[in-house]
């Protein structure tokens, strides 16, 4: 049977796809941030999943503001690098699971979360740059991904609560699913930071570290923390973190923290990085 091994989440900063694409990983402004993610490398490759669920936000590049769906899933053989404006990415190509992605949007279209059912869709950075974090910068990434898009970029998005419960529907989900196979569920984005306004460059390690620590232990009421507490404490978009409780939705109440990295700033940003696996 399917089964979930492993949560990661991360921060999707698309300077950071940028300094990995013009070779500046190893600037002295760069390298102590790429540094933190040598563990995780190592890591995943040890662990080999079969599928990424990878659940991000789409910047306007496969969705405009004509049509924002609340929730995508990606059920197609392929996925293109999208261009953002200054080319795209030189990553490769994403290979879909459209059979698992398929009857995951089944279960959870039966679970009463309504799906936006993709088939065809460009990915951009919000998905690409977790991807080169974890597996660096490959020939071909070493296994198929599901993207799952969220809306966090128009009023309203969904709940904390909402992304948490969805989790467990997508957990139930991968059980189901009859062929063996490693999945694991990424959430991205965040921390805090805000782009524009008199608050932008706003970053708060204090809540962040809040944020990381409640994630393991307490997930369950860190859902109930309404939009206006992430928009006031963690900038506007800072609201993306609710992408992490989908992620953290699907693994058991009580997991093991494996590996934990934060660091400030990346273009004004603050990166957060935790990986979590089950205790059973």
């Amino acid at each position: 049977m399917a089964k979930i091994t492993a949560g990661v989440a991360t921060s999707h900063v698309p300077a950071i796809g940028a300094a990995l694409d013009l070779g500046k990983a190893g600037d002295a402004y760069w390298k102590p941030l790429f540094d933190g993610y040598e563990f995780s490398k190592r890591w995943i490759a040890a662990e080999k999943p079969d599928v990424v669920f990878l659940v991000y936000n789409d910047h306007a590049t496969a969705f405009s503001l004509d049509c924002i769906p609340t929730f995508a899933i990606g059920c197609a053989e392929f996925f293109q690098p999208a261009d953002e404006g200054w080319g795209a990415r030189p990553v490769p190509v994403v290979e879909g699971a459209p059979e698992l992605a398929a009857h995951i949007t089944q279960s959870v279209i039966e679970s009463d979360f309504d799906l936006t059912i993709m088939n065809r869709m460009e990915v951009d950075h919000g998905l690409t740059v977790p991807l080169s974090l974890m597996f660096g910068q490959p020939e071909a990434w070493p296994c198929k991904v599901i993207p799952f898009a969220v809306n966090v970029v128009q009023y309203p998005p969904p709940s904390g609560r909402r992304c948490y419960n969805l989790g467990k529907a997508i957990r139930k989900a991968v059980d189901s699913y009859g062929k063996d196979l490693k999945v694991q569920i990424w959430g991205t984005g965040g921390m805090s930071h805000q782009l524009q306004g008199p608050r932008a460059g706003l970053i708060n390690r204090e809540f962040d570290t809040m944020f990381l620590d409640r994630l393991v232990n307490d997930a369950d009421a860190l859902s109930m923390m309404p939009h206006i507490d992430y928009v006031r404490e963690a900038g506007s978009e800072g609201v993306e973190l609710v992408m992490w409780l989908i992620m953290r939705g699907a693994l058991d109440a009580e997991v093991e923290e494996v590996y934990r990295f934060y660091h400030v700033p990346a273009s004004n940003t603050a990166v957060g990085h935790i990986i979590l696996k089950n205790k059973s």
